[in-house]
C-alpha cells in the first residue's frame, strides 16, 4: 500500500485510516521512526512494562544473596582464581 501524506507546519503527519486499521495502530500508540539512508521507516514500538522496587525490597534481596563467610574464597578456589 502506497499513499501520499502531507507534513504539517508542526512536523506532524496523519497516517491514512485504512493503513492504521490494517496495521493495528490505535490512537495513543507509539511508533518508532528510523532513517534508513534517506528513507523513513515507521514501525510499532515494543512497550515493555517495568516493575518498580522499593529500597527496602532491594536491601532485603542483597541480604538474602550475600555469601556466607569463606564461601567466596571457596568458589574462587574452585574456579582456579585468586582473591
Amino acid at each position: 500500500m502506497k499513499e501520499n501524506i502531507v507534513v504539517s507546519g508542526r512536523g506532524q503527519i496523519t497516517l491514512p485510516a485504512a493503513m492504521r486499521k490494517r496495521l493495528g495502530i490505535k490512537a495513543g500508540g507509539v511508533l518508532v521512526v528510523e532513517d534508513r539512508k534517506g528513507e523513513l521507516v515507521l514501525r510499532p514500538a515494543a512497550i515493555v512494562e517495568l516493575d518498580a522496587y522499593t529500597d527496602e525490597e532491594i536491601a532485603r534481596w542483597e541480604r538474602e544473596d550475600r555469601l556466607a563467610p569463606g564461601e567466596r574464597s571457596r568458589i574462587l578456589k574452585k574456579l582456579g582464581r585468586k582473591r
